[in-house]
């Protein structure tokens, strides 16, 4: 019977032209272990799942009734949860029994507890950051009150140098039902004491992803009406439309804006990049002009020329204006504020519009000339 072959990856010497052997290694012969491990290189880059993602905790064991302990647990960029189970040279029997397990106890998590989970973990780690703004900023979300995670499927990710059939059949048969399940195959190499990693997603074939994706049009129709129910989405399309015409009978600004499900909407202003926006939470209610050109150097300009125009804006507007200049993003903000205020509940509704559109109007009219200046005085060629 024929021996199978060992893969294998070659180094590619260029002063020799020559191809040098890498040979494929186990986990075992190189005394790595799964969990002061692989789980750790997966912790600190994501990347090797093929994919951006937030771990929120490792070995969570926060089941009730139950020692059982998932590897690691994470969010992925639309706010999933993702159940990642590692396995080191062999997927063994039961890895996909083990991740249905843990995905449909995740499933009863809600915001708070989530929020909780990765609080902790953040203090075990050291870190003094507030679990609240990381989780935001990873979701591009301003507000941590609009955060949706976990109102979708969890999703699950198993990871092994080999897959037993038993298992890969079983995720193709998850798959065509469904099931948001993937597997990345991990593979060492060793070259003169330096490992190298190899992982490649197996399941489903990259290739074949969006189809699989594509066919499943039950699936999706059952999501799209979904969001079409969800309260929140509801509640912002009402909102909007009933500011629009208070906004619409004072200023033509937003005259061809529609309502949207977002917590935002925005109108141009007359220079390309720039734009007013109004924007709703639970917690406050905002006008602001938002400078988001197509890099951040160029906004940071024209925010620094505008800034120097304060004292005559601010006199113009009525009253003091927050100055976001946002370093650490692409984009700038001036903005004006109403706290204390709360989009789901209607009794704060006359408040918030007449507020927001009030000041909208003011803030177009204190910015107008301004924005005239700075644009007409060319100043990024001075």
């Amino acid at each position: 019977m024929a021996r199978k072959a060992r893969c294998k990856m070659f180094l590619i010497d260029k002063e020799k032209n020559e191809a040098i052997s890498i040979n494929k290694k186990t986990f075992q012969e190189l005394d790595f272990k799964e969990r002061k491990h692989l789980q750790e290189w997966i912790c600190k880059n994501t990347d090797m799942l093929g994919e951006r993602l937030l771990i929120i905790q490792k070995e969570f064991s926060g089941f009730d009734d139950t020692k059982e302990r998932l590897d690691l647990l994470a969010v992925d960029e639309n706010g999933n949860l993702v159940i990642i189970e590692n396995k080191l040279d062999d997927s063994g029997r039961d890895v996909v029994w083990q991740a249905l397990k843990y995905a449909s106890y995740c499933s009863g998590l809600s915001k708070a507890d989530i929020k909780d989970i990765f609080q902790k973990y953040l203090e075990l780690q050291g870190s003094c950051e507030l679990a609240e703004k990381v989780l935001s900023e990873f979701l591009g979300v301003e507000d941590f009150s609009e955060v949706e995670i976990n109102s979708e499927d969890q999703r699950i990710i198993l990871i092994a140098a080999n897959f037993r059939k038993e298992v890969t059949s079983t995720v193709m048969w998850l798959l065509e039902h469904n099931v948001k399940i993937k597997c990345i195959k991990v593979t060492p190499y060793e070259l003169r004491n330096q490992v190298l990693i190899d992982t490649e997603q197996i399941i489903p074939i990259k290739d074949a992803e969006d189809y699989l994706i594509k066919i499943a049009n039950k699936k999706q129709e059952e999501l799209v009406n979904k969001e079409k129910k969800q309260n929140r989405h509801t509640v912002r399309l009402k909102f909007w439309n009933q500011l629009l015409n208070v906004m619409n009978e004072k200023s033509d600004l937003f005259k061809n804006i529609s309502p949207s499900k977002e917590n935002w909407i925005s109108c141009g202003c007359g220079y390309s990049g720039l734009a007013y926006e109004f924007v709703v939470t639970s917690n406050y209610a905002r006008v602001n002009l938002l400078i988001s050109k197509l890099t951040q150097e160029e906004n940071k300009q024209i925010f620094d020329k505008v800034i120097t125009y304060k004292k005559k804006i601010e006199c113009s507007f009525g009253d003091e204006l927050d100055w976001q200049r946002l370093d650490e993003k692409k984009a700038s903000r001036i903005a004006y504020y109403l706290n204390d205020v709360n989009l789901f509940d209607e009794e704060n509704w006359d408040r918030m519009i007449g507020f927001m559109t009030d000041n909208m109007v003011k803030l177009d009219r204190a910015m107008k000339s301004v924005l005239s200046e700075v644009f007409n005085k060319s100043y990024f060629n001075q």
